[in-house]
């Protein structure tokens, strides 16, 4: 059962807390490797890659157009030194425990690792 709810901050609040615990965190592949990203809702011309703090979650996703992917886990510390800085250089930005109706934080690769401080 999901914990996400409609109030994104609580949601974005709550990945900061659960991946601090388990040091995990979960993004969604396919079988050709590739890591699910969309065109931002928020943002004009801008993609995002979105991200959870649990499997369920994530799993929540993975269904319809998304059925290929399954969920995938990235360590924390790997995800905050290497992916941040790949998705900054791309200008791709970052969702954050978006809930079953895809409404979630998006937001600056670099404005990640400053949640964490």
């Amino acid at each position: 059962m999901t914990k996400l709810t409609a109030d994104i901050q609580a949601n974005r609040d709550l990945f900061v807390t659960e991946t601090q615990e388990t040091r995990i965190v979960w993004g969604l592949c396919n079988v050709d490797g590739d890591w699910l990203s969309v065109e931002s809702s928020e943002f004009e011309e801008s993609e995002v890659m979105p991200f959870w703090s649990t499997e369920a979650d994530a799993k929540v996703q993975c269904e319809e157009e998304w059925a290929e992917f399954t969920p995938t886990q990235i360590p924390l510390d790997v995800f905050l030194e290497d992916w941040m800085i790949t998705l900054s250089e791309d200008e791709v930005l970052v969702g954050l425990n978006w809930n079953s109706s895809l409404e979630g934080t998006e937001t600056e690769a670099t404005n990640v690792a400053k949640l964490y401080l």
